[in-house]
């Protein structure tokens, strides 16, 4: 079975409009998933308090709380230790990857991204991730 398979609700954290609309019609076009979005780290702490999501794609760049101190306060959350979750950044070097993966993410997804394939790198991510979780 393929990770992606196995989803079924995804947060989308981003602050760019654009960015936020373009994937969620993607999403919602080529799976079946239920997406929710958030604009900042703050708005997806609260939603994630009703909303569990298999998956969170987080912004690493966002104004006031950025991507890792959002990634560090939600894997504070027990309910979320299952969940994958994936940066999405443009301004990437091959050490951001590295740290973003030593953090405990599953990987990287670098902007700008086809909103067609995105499915398609999502799974190219979860299948290469290094994890012990279990879904």
């Amino acid at each position: 079975m393929r990770h992606v398979d196995a989803i079924k609700n995804v947060i989308l954290v981003d602050d760019d409009t654009n960015i936020t609309f373009l994937t969620k019609l993607a999403l919602n076009e080529l799976t079946d998933w239920n997406v929710m979005e958030a604009s900042s780290g703050a708005q997806a702490l609260d939603l994630v308090k009703t909303f569990k999501p298999d998956l969170i794609l987080l912004d690493a760049m966002m104004p006031g709380m950025d991507g890792r101190t959002t990634y560090g306060k939600l894997r504070e959350i027990e309910a979320l230790n299952a969940t994958y979750i994936i940066f999405i950044t443009a301004k990437i070097q091959p050490d951001d990857i590295s740290q973003f993966c030593d953090l405990g993410a599953e990987g990287v997804i670098t902007k700008p991204f086809d909103p067609i394939t995105l499915v398609e790198e999502i799974e190219r991510v979860l299948s290469h991730a290094n994890t012990q979780r279990v879904k």
